[in-house]
């Protein structure tokens, strides 16, 4: 038990969370007279060694997601979505979106496609949810940063969060609400072309640059906001304002989450930090999926296909589950970490 233990360790902290390379960087620092220990320093530490294990493993998800998300076009997807019905079509759509691209932004054009592909709503909602919320991407980041049993519930109750919202719409019937040149759009339903290993390896090839340029800068921006949290703003101001001490803790960091625009890679060094300073997991958990699900961007993209009223569901259903969700982890935090 002692030997698998240490494989995993071995695996969560030096392939995972590349700690091996924050010790290189600050032995760097430290051959060139560089104290680490200061604040200016050790923020360009933290800064550097973020942004280069972050960019390793975005470049290696995208690529191993894209590979996998090769084998299921849209056509393909809305086929098997199609053999389902009932809360069993939104659990297989909800799956489906962890396969899927990392943004909110990426997911609407998806989420257009198969609503106007003739899936019933909800179904399609429940995609909604969990593409940017609860991917494969986030199981890995969150398991290198908070380890395995925090990353695994997540992406469990995130899943839970996509199929009961997804269920909700369903039941109310809100068809209505979306947009009728969305309805009336149709599809072709034509298979896509067998692709080659080859074409499979270009495609992803192809997904991973295009998707790190555009997420590279959110990269720089979410790291250097951890640097500065992680190095100058004191514990207690952050305890006191997203610790325990603070009941609202969970609201305030999902309100604050909303008008922001990043995906998992750019707001993992901020919970990093913030959870080095004394805030508590929920909080920082609802923070991101606050961020990654409910982007002000995207709202005002998926406002052009739905309804006020719709889009009014959504936003209240995604933000009274992201506070659920934040307040099981803080209920649960000292049985997990």
């Amino acid at each position: 038990m002692q030997v698998l233990k240490a494989i995993w360790d071995f695996f969560q902290y030096q392939i995972l969370g590349m700690k091996w390379m924050d010790w290189l960087i600050g032995s760097g620092f430290s051959a060139l007279g560089l104290d680490t220990s200061t604040r200016l320093v050790g923020s360009l530490e933290f800064f550097l060694y973020d942004v280069i294990k972050i960019t390793i493993l975005l470049c290696f998800l995208i690529f191993l997601i894209s590979y996998i998300q090769s084998y299921f076009p849209p056509e393909r997807s809305k086929k098997i979505l199609g053999r389902f019905h009932g809360i069993g079509a939104n659990t297989v759509a909800a799956l489906l979106g962890t396969v899927t691209p990392f943004c909110s932004c990426s997911s609407i054009p998806l989420f257009i496609g198969f609503t106007s592909a003739g899936l019933p709503v909800g179904v399609t909602f429940s995609f909604l949810i969990s593409s940017p919320m609860v991917d494969l991407g986030s199981l890995l980041l969150l398991m290198s940063i908070f380890g395995a049993k925090v990353a695994i519930i997540y992406v469990v109750v995130g899943l839970i969060v996509a199929v009961v919202g997804g269920t909700i719409i369903e039941k109310l019937h809100m068809e209505k609400y979306v947009e009728s040149f969305i309805l009336t759009a149709g599809s072709v339903d034509i298979e896509s072309p067998d692709l080659t290993k080859k074409d499979r390896l270009i495609y992803a090839k192809e997904q991973m640059l295009s998707t790190f340029k555009k997420v590279f800068p959110y990269i720089l921006v979410g790291v250097g906001i951890g640097a500065v949290i992680h190095n100058w703003i004191p514990e207690e101001w952050v305890a006191t304002v997203l610790g325990s001490g603070n009941p609202f803790g969970v609201v305030l960091a999902t309100l604050v989450g909303v008008p922001m625009y990043a995906d998992i890679f750019g707001t993992i060094p901020i919970a990093e930090a913030l959870l080095s300073k004394g805030a508590q997991l929920g909080t920082i958990l609802s923070f991101m999926m606050a961020v990654t699900t409910l982007s002000l961007p995207s709202m005002i993209m998926l406002r052009k296909a739905v309804k006020p009223k719709l889009l009014a569901l959504f936003i209240a259903i995604c933000t009274i589950g992201i506070i659920l969700v934040g307040y099981f982890f803080n209920a649960i935090q000292g049985f997990i970490i």
